[in-house]
């Protein structure tokens, strides 16, 4: 069998392997073995945050929209009942967004919603 020299691709390798842990602090950025297990525990808590972002994301939501519909003298629970009872399919992220950006419109939602 021919000898196999892979010098090439290794150093492919190490130089991908340490372009993804650039920025990282102390040996991590430029030692073989401290990068790359650094890099692995990188991308898992890549993974589990882009999940995690949702959650955070519908709480902020939700903060928001408790917060606008409490000075307006309404529980946020009672809020979101009474959209689903008038049929108003508005998402929690675009009504914190016109708590903040409309509130006239959203006042006037919450009016619909005390109607009926």
């Amino acid at each position: 069998m021919p000898r196999v020299k892979r010098g090439v691709s290794h150093v492919k390798r190490r130089k991908n392997l340490l372009k993804k842990a650039k920025g990282f602090k102390w040996g991590r950025k430029k030692l073989i073995k401290l990068a790359k297990t650094a890099v692995v525990k990188a991308g898992a808590h890549a993974y589990v945050d882009r999940r995690k972002k949702k959650r955070v994301n519908r709480a902020l939501w939700q903060i928001k929209i408790g917060a606008f519909v409490r000075e307006e003298g309404l529980s946020y629970s009672k809020f979101i009942a009474g959209l689903k009872k008038s049929k108003i399919d508005l998402d929690r992220k675009i009504l914190a967004d016109l708590a903040v950006s409309q509130p006239e419109v959203l006042k006037k939602i919450i009016a619909e919603t005390i109607k009926k």
